[in-house]
């Protein structure tokens, strides 16, 4: 819930971030003011959201220590380095090159606040890599190795460390989070544009500003594309079940295909988006859970036979860490560094345990991608219309372009659903399961802080949503043309 709130006003941060740092940049050039005052628009509903996105980022951090306390010390050495560069970095550097962005208009030179403007999106673009670095390992735990002296994942070496910044789930991820980020700050500069074509107030501002924002998000939609294609492929090979769930896949095979709805396939598309081979082997559910050859030949262990390995592990671990005698340790040493990669799989009661909820991912997924073609179409026609100065009297158009606006937020949050909902049970994937990763709280302790947060979030949005509302009735300081 509170990841979900959170991921409500990160997006439009990345997407404002590059809105306004381009209209800026013509400023300069041009040296025209009438861009100057609609940059400055755009930031002070910047600012507005950035402040609210703060925030709630805050809170999700304290959460490791009083929801997760297990799951913290487990990933502690690994977590904490990108946390911490996220914070001593990148939250500084937004911070400092925010303040001269918003208030030094007129105190440093028109270079040196457009530097500043350019740095505060970088900023929080960097900010976005390194929280993505660590839920990127979390998906698919590289450069880390399990130590059974302090019961810890840790990095062993800077060596390490780059394969965890280079983890290519990592990568993948954040290129889709940032450029699906630039869509939705696209899609809500067009719509609120839109808003004032139809109350035939700022035209000329409206229509320079739905130029830049369609392109933006056109821009920002082909790469979510790209990146996607990427995301898809690394699920296929690290968190297969993640990809059976996605399409409701049961059963797998060769030439698999790919489902639109129920009732309405593709043949050999899923071999392709998965393996980019359209005779590439996909397992489905059943596949996996009963074990499965892989297109490289792998024999994949069944799930009943992964348990049977993590219960070894958590046998061996235990013995090791209770006994003084040097051949039993030895011993035990070895059976737990022979089926360490598979602890997590000894926590499980059962191999079903690892489906995770099929009906919310499966759906999930197709809201993400058909919001997602949805809302390039209506960036593609009204940036095209508003290029040939067409787009006067379209008022349907105009009024879809609004109804965007929380289309986009529900693409992005579906995205998130499926990278999440679809890794269950899996804190980190085959290591931490989620029973094992949580605090020994009551239930009536979460649940309570559960409604007390969901109440605080929701005060928050809706404060946000009327702040910006009266920001944008206000409208822009640039003349009434």
């Amino acid at each position: 819930m509170t990841a979900a709130y959170h991921w409500l006003f990160v997006p439009l941060t990345l997407g404002l971030a590059l809105v306004m740092a381009v209209m800026e940049t013509i400023y300069v050039i041009k040296k025209d003011d009438f861009w100057k005052k609609t940059a400055q628009y755009w930031m002070k509903l910047f600012a507005i959201n950035f402040a609210v996105g703060i925030a709630t980022g805050i809170i999700l951090e304290f959460e490791f220590g009083t929801n997760w306390s297990n799951y913290s010390w487990f990933v502690g050495d690994m977590f904490g380095a990108p946390l911490a560069i996220e914070g001593i970095l990148a939250f500084f550097m937004e911070a400092t090159f925010f303040a001269v962005m918003f208030f030094g208009w007129d105190r440093v030179s028109k270079r040196f606040h457009l530097v500043s403007t350019w740095l505060t999106g970088i900023g929080a673009t960097i900010s976005a890599f390194w929280i993505l670095v660590a839920n990127g390992w979390m998906q698919n735990p590289v450069g880390t190795t399990f130590n059974p002296e302090t019961v810890r994942s840790e990095m062993a070496s800077a060596q390490a460390f780059w394969e965890v910044v280079s983890n290519p789930v990592a990568v993948s991820k954040f290129f889709h989070a940032i450029t699906s980020g630039w869509v939705t700050g696209g899609v809500f500069v067009v719509g609120i544009s839109c808003w004032y074509l139809l109350k035939k107030r700022q035209r000329k501002f409206a229509w320079a500003s739905i130029l830049i924002g369609s392109i933006v998000g056109i821009v920002g939609s082909f790469a979510v594309m790209l990146s996607g294609d990427a995301s898809g492929v690394h699920a296929a090979e690290f968190q297969p079940m993640k990809l059976a769930a996605a399409e409701g896949l049961q059963d797998g095979g060769r030439r698999a295909a790919f489902t639109i709805v129920p009732g309405i396939k593709i043949p050999g598309m899923l071999s392709i988006l998965a393996t980019h081979d359209i005779d590439g082997f996909v397992p489905g559910i059943n596949d996996i859970l009963n074990g499965y050859t892989d297109n490289e030949g792998n024999e994949i262990p069944s799930v009943a036979e992964k348990m049977a390995m993590g219960r070894e592990a958590l046998v061996a671990l235990s013995i090791y860490r209770s006994t003084d005698d040097p051949s039993e340790k030895a011993e035990a040493r070895y059976a737990l560094e022979e089926n360490v990669q598979y602890m997590g799989y000894g926590h499980l009661e059962k191999p079903e345990d690892v489906i995770p909820p099929v009906g919310v991912v499966f759906w999930a997924f197709r809201f993400m991608i058909g919001l997602g073609m949805l809302l390039l179409l209506e960036l593609l026609v009204i940036g095209w219309l508003a290029w040939k100065d067409k787009l006067a009297g379209k008022r349907w158009l105009m009024i879809a372009a609004i109804v965007c606006i929380p289309l986009v937020y529900i693409c992005g949050q579906a995205g998130w659903i499926v990278a999440e909902v679809g890794r269950q049970p899996w804190t980190i994937q085959g290591l931490l399961p989620v029973n094992v990763a949580i605090s020994s709280l009551s239930a009536g302790a979460v649940k309570t802080t559960f409604f007390v947060f969901l109440a605080i979030f929701t005060l928050f949005l809706v404060i946000e949503i009327r702040i910006l509302i009266g920001a944008i009735k206000k409208g822009p300081e640039t003349p009434n043309e």
